[in-house]
């Protein structure tokens, strides 16, 4: 099979000269461990998998769990760094780059969540305390780095979901809107608040919130610095859904792992090139996004999945896929 399920370099590739030949032939026409500590509830969430991660105050401030049994093939990514809100420091991104490379390449992932495990908080942007401390030269090159990470995640093969359990400004929310799938309790604040501190959002929420509720919402929001909740944050396209908090502070991530779980059962290889297929049609205008379905769709014909999922459809059963 000619699909490289890792990077899906070769395919990225065919969709390249897909949308190349398409745009040839239509010049001129317009374009285009998971839980929180707590109790009872922390019994009833999976269990943790396989961990990495390097000693920060005696906690690792990031921690990477593969679940197991009816969970099996996801991967939960979880912040925490309690003693900074899950501040975004050269440690952490150096954390968050490994963890991204190794499941980019990791044939049995099915689907990531990153989520916070320090109750009220998911993410306070970036480590201002740290930046403080740098030299004006290592701050361009942090922001580079923020923007190089967060931009990995974003091209994660597989789905992606954000669990917002608490406030997630600046970096935070550039880090969840990098995400394919954004959930988030009631009680939950999110803004873009860097024109506050005289910069702008420098690791992609200038172009990712527009993409996501809008041009002129996303300036105003921008332009104001203004925090919005869960509820506000769903009714303008910010986030797919939003859930009354619980008592253990985790509402978010509980929705975050059903869905997760809504997408274990559909094909693997389907699922990448899904993603790969949506994420790079939305680039571009329909003639060559219809090029690009069609480079991606032929990637699917030749799978075993493929026959499976046909012969489990002819025998009435569930299909058995091995992600090939």
């Amino acid at each position: 099979m000619a699909l490289a399920l890792g990077g899906l370099g070769l395919l990225q590739g065919r969709v390249r000269l897909a949308a190349a030949a398409a745009a040839t032939s239509s010049l001129g026409r317009p374009g285009r461990r998971a839980p929180v500590q707590g109790g009872a509830a922390t019994a009833a969430l999976p269990s943790a998998g396989r961990s990495y991660g390097s000693e920060a105050k005696e906690e690792e401030e990031l921690r990477v769990r593969y679940l197991d049994d009816e969970h099996k093939g996801i991967v939960v990514l979880g912040l925490n760094r309690s003693h900074a809100k899950n501040a975004l420091n050269k440690n952490i991104l150096k954390m968050m780059s490994k963890a991204v490379d190794a499941l980019k390449s990791d044939k049995k992932v099915r689907t990531v969540i990153f989520r916070s495990e320090v109750p009220g908080i998911f993410c306070a942007g970036a480590d201002l305390k740290e930046r403080a401390k740098m030299h004006s030269s290592e701050v361009s090159s942090f922001v580079s780095k923020a923007r190089a990470t967060i931009n990995e995640m974003a091209n994660l093969p597989v789905p992606t979901i954000a669990a917002i359990d608490g406030t997630a400004l600046g970096g935070g929310l550039e880090l969840a809107l990098a995400c394919d799938i954004r959930v988030a309790a009631s009680s939950a604040k999110m803004g873009l608040v860097e024109t506050k501190l005289a910069i702008i959002p420098g690791a992609g929420g200038t172009q990712r919130l527009p993409r996501t509720i809008g041009v002129s919402l996303a300036k105003e929001l921008i332009f104001s610095a203004r925090v919005v909740d869960g509820e506000e944050a769903k009714s303008i396209g910010l986030i797919s859904h939003v859930v009354e908090q619980n008592e253990a502070g985790d509402a978010a991530y509980r929705r975050a792992l059903a869905l997760a779980k809504e997408f274990l059962p559909q094909g693997p290889v389907a699922m990448r090139v899904a993603k790969l297929a949506i994420n790079q049609g939305m680039e571009v205008d329909l003639v060559t996004g219809l090029a690009i379905e069609e480079a991606c769709y032929a990637q699917t014909i030749p799978t075993k999945d493929r026959i499976e999922g046909l012969l489990a459809f002819k025998e009435k059963r569930p299909p058995r896929y091995k992600g090939e």
